[in-house]
């Protein structure tokens, strides 16, 4: 993924990206997914994500309310970075394979 970054501006790769990402929104320098999944795929998505977040040393941030899943990537005041966003791809990965039948 790092060919996409390279030789681009910041602005330009975030918002490739995005438009790749269907269904995160960006909130100034976060990244939202709210999930409509039940318990059991939320616990196999969040032990999913744990194993990606550790690998990229990243900490989403994931929730559970109701029968929905929220999953914020990126800090508030720090500028969005390439393995935040290569995170937010993964756990949309992540996210198909525990909801595929």
């Amino acid at each position: 993924m790092r060919a996409l970054f390279s030789g681009r501006s910041k602005h330009d790769y975030l918002s490739d990206a995005l438009t790749l990402l269907t269904g995160w929104i960006r909130e100034d320098e976060q990244l939202r997914r709210t999930l409509a999944i039940d318990d059991t795929q939320h616990a196999a998505l969040t032990e999913r994500v744990k194993v990606i977040a550790d690998a990229l040393r990243l900490r989403p941030e994931i929730t559970r309310r109701a029968d929905q899943t929220q999953i914020r990537v990126g800090h508030g005041n720090a500028p969005l970075t390439e393995s935040e966003v290569l995170l937010a791809a993964r756990i949309e990965d992540a996210f198909r394979a525990v909801t595929q039948p």
